[in-house]
């Protein structure tokens, strides 16, 4: 344009300055320069503050995330964490979660609810009901809770072992249940029996008070120390039952990573001897001083349906002393802690002194407990904390514990157990094989203190645990024979606990001799030792050791659904978001928990992927995928019949619904490249999936797949380490801060308290999010646009040389400073709709989902807007000074000043919901341009000579004819814009602005309007 302008003008020297040798500048080379001044001048078309403003938007968001009440946990103490700082618009187009179950879906509360031993079941009749009033106490107070617990504790009887009576299907629950405190049982007080619980992971008292099954006690309190030792030392014959009950507490009591410690003392050190401070009493002394004790111990009474041992006298009770030979001691509490667990009912000062004085030489912990008729109430148990790396562990310490076997020390190389009729037992810890995702076990190999034989015991998965027993040979002797009916009668049992939505563990052992012991110290010193491959060689050592285990029994423990979760998964799903289930538990458990989280309904149609082999499962998916099709055909046409006939909503035909669920060896088939694209089209069709049985990196790898070959938006949530992978996957990761440590929150972009948070996480702070910032980008493209265009008309009359007819310094401010802030403030602030509202109308979120606030129709209705609101800014100044002699910066003072009007009360009509603190904002900015052009023409005399701005804006302020201008300028250009919003709200109403109306009602009437809607 410059080169054109040029050429018309060539004979006039005005238009063509020569260069200082004299010559001219040829017009074409005159137009490349110009048009690199235009690029310089014209930048500003391009929003590089928008960077700038974006990060500061979304900081403002994350502050207003972090300081919403509601996602506030008062018992946790603990509210939300935004990790992330610059993904918040991402929650607002969520397609797919992908939800760990345990501690995620559920409490992570773990509730010893049953237990099959020997093929025998034992239904905890009292714990199940416990559990029943524990959930419906939470219109109680603290009080009658206590007074509750203590007369179910104490005034149970007898009952028949018909668990079926008791213990329902986990579905068939009141969904609504509430965590609270528990009163602690057998206490006057539930803090007090529990110390520190707040404090000591894995302590509510509904974890760790169980009430013992009495017909399972009964059998328990009849094993004595002499008859116990005669079957391990001579071989003889003893109750199978009963050594496999002895085995089985054992294993819940050892076969863990427990960290044993006293309220309000450091945690215990074993001391390899205790003989070190014995120079104070003899040995006969000590003896003395137990036998006055258990004569007052005796004294007490015990469990309800304990029998009396005729061989627990106070004779019998001393000669432990001399069976165990007191060579290792467990640590022993001290002075302050011991006296600290001994009911304060039955202590005598006598006996006081007798403990005093035990205290000094060091006694094994726990030898106030060691016979069954010594045994009191189970307040009178020794105050211990258990810090476990799971919740699963503690309550199966828990539970041991409540049937006197109790762990009270571990240390590297010791693991003491104070058994009811056994005594003290302290086993060498030979090894820990920790639980991994490949074995789905954990075992602890140790040299059994009575018999001296070298004992592994084993607990883990059922699917990987029945692989692992003694099979019996035909014809075999009675033992395997045996064995293989508590292997059947122990299925049936964890077929049972899975369908009521229980967690299963099948616990084993195993007994080496020392050569085959030394054969695999062999193999295990050569795994760790080794450089290369070592992770597998470990791996395979473990898998050598246990192998040939023999099935003592199977535990059931109840992970009870955390608060709001059904509510907030049909929300979510209303909302348009698939949500996949991704656990480690077995098909009948995740199944269960499916249905009584609601991710499941009991109309649905549930197809089950379980397949052997590659082939087998892809000609399955594609069965299932031809019956859906048929199913979703029938439906249509069915309710085309019924739509001719009446178009009510009550006579429609439902559509057809399905859901998936695959176990953990099929999804290493269904993962395979060959099978991808027909199991993700098969997913599409399906409502809801749940993967059971999957591993961390199964579960890692789903949430890739979906999220790079269906180009969805992800979100993982979980609260485990196990979730780990799963999370960072993610396109968003959020951690529940529970009960399995940090990892998880660490790991993820935002970190939550409590599965229900995530419905207004998403709900309304994702669709505020999103929507606030999509509608400021469109504002500030749309402000550059218009502003820009300003300069760029002013060319045509300038012959395109780059002129502006605006100052310099308030060109480059009015961006920068005088409209700046505003478009923050909309982005941060704004709210189309009300929290309420969202929260009650999840369909709203599907807006975003599909990006109708940002689509490129809506993109270029902006600019083309932009470039009429130019237009009009600056002919209207053009066509009003048209003919006269003002200069330049009197003819572009009253542009500038109409393009400020013009972009702040644009964004006043685009803003939903107007606020003080935009009113402030928008009046600052005004009053801020206003001053600085007055203060600035006031002191620019010499500023850009022959042409200044000197005293430009004190002379239009006394102008009727700016006032004129710039308001005729403002009404024109806005005019289009303004008339589209008040006919796009009344005519053409979305349902952003249908929802904005409820607002406005009365409450009764909102409610209607939902109701309304909702059956729309």
């Amino acid at each position: 344009g410059h080169g054109i302008w040029l050429s018309r003008y060539s004979e006039i020297p005005f238009f063509n300055i020569p260069e200082p040798d004299g010559k001219s500048i040829p017009p074409a080379l005159a137009g490349f320069n110009m048009f690199w001044t235009m690029i310089i001048l014209l930048q500003v078309l391009i929003p590089v503050s928008l960077y700038v403003s974006i990060e500061i938007v979304k900081l403002g968001q994350i502050y207003l995330i972090q300081n919403d009440t509601d996602f506030y946990h008062e018992k946790t103490d603990s509210t939300i964490q935004c990790r992330a700082l610059n993904i918040a618009e991402d929650l607002g187009q969520i397609q797919y979660i992908f939800s760990d179950k345990t501690g995620t879906l559920t409490e992570n509360k773990m509730v010893f609810r049953r237990c099959s031993i020997a093929g025998q079941e034992y239904c905890h009749e009292e714990n199940a009901k416990r559990l029943k009033s524990y959930q419906e106490m939470d219109s109680e107070d603290e009080d009658s809770a206590d007074h509750q617990c203590g007369s179910s504790t104490h005034m149970s009887k007898w009952r028949g072992h018909n668990c079926s009576a008791v213990n329902e299907p986990l579905n068939r629950k009141p969904l609504n249940q509430l965590s609270g405190s528990y009163p602690a049982l057998g206490g006057e007080d539930g803090a007090d029996d529990v110390p520190h619980s707040g404090h000591v992971a894995f302590s509510s008292p509904i974890e760790t008070d169980v009430v013992p099954d009495t017909q399972l006690l009964e059998k328990f309190s009849q094993i004595s120390s002499h008859s116990y030792r005669q079957s391990e030392e001579a071989g003889s014959e003893l109750s199978l039952e009963t050594m496999y009950i002895t085995d089985f507490f054992l294993a819940l009591a050892i076969c863990n990573t427990v960290v044993v410690s006293v309220p309000n003392q450091p945690r215990q050190k074993m001391r390899l001897s205790s003989l070190g401070r014995m120079p104070i009493k003899s040995l006969e002394e000590i003896r003395q001083m137990f036998q006055r004790l258990s004569v007052r111990r005796l004294s007490s009474s015990p469990l309800p349906g304990v029998k009396e041992s005729s061989s627990e006298s106070p004779n019998s009770f001393v000669s432990k002393l001399s069976i165990f030979k007191m060579k290792v001691a467990p640590p022993a509490l001290d002075g302050a802690a011991q006296r600290a667990t001994e009911p304060h009912n039955t202590d005598s000062p006598e006996d006081s002194q007798v403990l005093q004085e035990l205290d000094v030489v060091n006694v094994p912990a726990g030898c106030e407990h060691n016979s069954a008729a010594s045994s009191t109430e189970l307040s009178s148990l020794p105050k211990l904390c258990y810090e476990a790396e799971s919740p699963d562990e503690a309550a199966l310490v828990h539970a041991a514990r409540a049937y006197k076997c109790i762990l009270q020390s571990r240390t590297p190389d010791q693991v003491t157990v104070d058994f009811a009729g056994l005594g003290s037992l302290t086993f060498q810890l030979l090894h820990v094989l920790p639980f991994d995702s490949v074995r789905k076990r954990m075992s602890v190999v140790v040299r059994h203190p009575v018999s001296n034989k070298v004992v592994v015991y084993t607990k883990g998965a059922d699917s990987v645990m029945m692989d692992l027993l003694r099979t019996a040979s035909e014809g075999g002797n009675n033992s395997e024979m045996e064995q293989k009916k508590i292997k059947e009668r122990t299925q049936k049992h964890l077929d049972d606990y899975a369908r009521r939505g229980l967690r299963t563990l099948c616990i084993a052992k195993k007994v080496m001799n020392d050569t085959e012991y030394a054969e695999w110290l062999n193999h295990r010193f050569l795994a760790e030792t080794s450089i290369d491959n070592r992770e597998a060689l470990l791996l395979e050592s473990a898998i050598r050791l246990e192998t040939e285990l023999t099935l003592l029994g199977a535990t059931g423990i109840e992970d009870r659904l955390q608060e709001g979760v059904p509510d907030t998964i049909q929300a979510l799903r209303k909302a348009g978001i698939k949500i996949w289930m991704l656990t480690g538990d077995k098909r009948e458990t995740a199944v269960n928990i499916a249905y009584a989280c609601k991710l499941l309904e009991p109309d649905d149609t549930i197809f089950t992927l379980k397949s052997q082999s590659r082939d087998a499962c892809a000609l399955v998916m594609s069965k299932i995928l031809e019956g859906i099709q048929k199913n979703t055909s029938a439906k249509k046409k069915n309710s085309q019949k019924l739509g001719n006939v009446s178009a009510s909503p009550s006579t429609r035909a439902p559509g057809f619904s399905a859901g998936l669920v695959i176990d953990g060896r099929t999804l290493e088939h269904v993962l395979h490249d060959s099978l991808q694209d027909i199991f993700l089209e098969l997913t599409e069709k399906c409502r809801a999936v749940v993967c059971c049985q999957a591993t961390p990196l199964q579960k890692s790898v789903l949430v890739r797949l979906v999220r790079n070959k269906l180009k969805a938006m992800t979100l993982a949530v979980g609260d485990g380490a196990n979730d780990v992978s799963m999370i960072q996957v993610a396109d968003t990761g959020v951690g529940i801060s529970g009960q399995e440590g940090m990892q998880a929150v660490m790991a993820s972009d935002f970190a939550i308290s409590q599965f229900r948070h995530l419905r207004k996480l998403l709900l309304v702070h994702g669709h505020w999010c999103y929507t606030r910032l999509t509608n400021m980008v469109l504002y500030f493209f749309y402000k550059n646009v218009a502003y820009v265009n300003l300069l760029f008309w002013y060319q045509f009359f300038c012959g395109f040389s780059g002129t502006s007819m605006t100052d310099y310094w308030i060109l480059i401010l009015f961006n920068l400073l005088f409209t700046s802030v505003p478009p923050i403030i909309y982005g941060v602030l704004d709210k189309d709709v009300s929290a309420e509202i969202l929260m009650q109308l999840p369909q709203l979120y599907m807006i975003n989902q599909k990006s109708v606030a940002y689509l490129p129709s809506a993109f270029w209705i902006t600019l083309l807007d932009a470039f009429y609101q130019s237009l009009v800014c600056f002919f209207v100044p053009y066509f009003t000074y048209y003919g006269s002699d003002v200069d330049i910066f009197s003819f572009g003072n009253p542009i500038n000043t109409a393009a400020l009007f013009i972009i702040l009360f644009h964004l006043l009509i685009e803003c939903k919901s107007v606020t003080w603190i935009h009113t402030v904002v928008i009046v600052g900015s005004i009053l801020f341009y206003f001053v600085f052009t007055l203060a600035f023409g006031a002191t620019c005399k010499t500023h850009n000579p022959p042409s200044n701005p000197y005293w430009i804006m004190e002379k239009h302020m006394t102008d009727p004819i700016f006032y004129l201008v710039c308001l005729l300028a403002t009404c024109v250009a806005l005019l289009p814009r303004y008339l589209l919003r008040v006919l796009q709200g009344t005519l053409f109403p979305s349902p952003v602005l249908r929802a904005k109306r409820l607002e406005r009602l009365t409450p009764e009437e909102q409610r209607e309007a939902i109701k309304r809607w909702k059956e729309d």
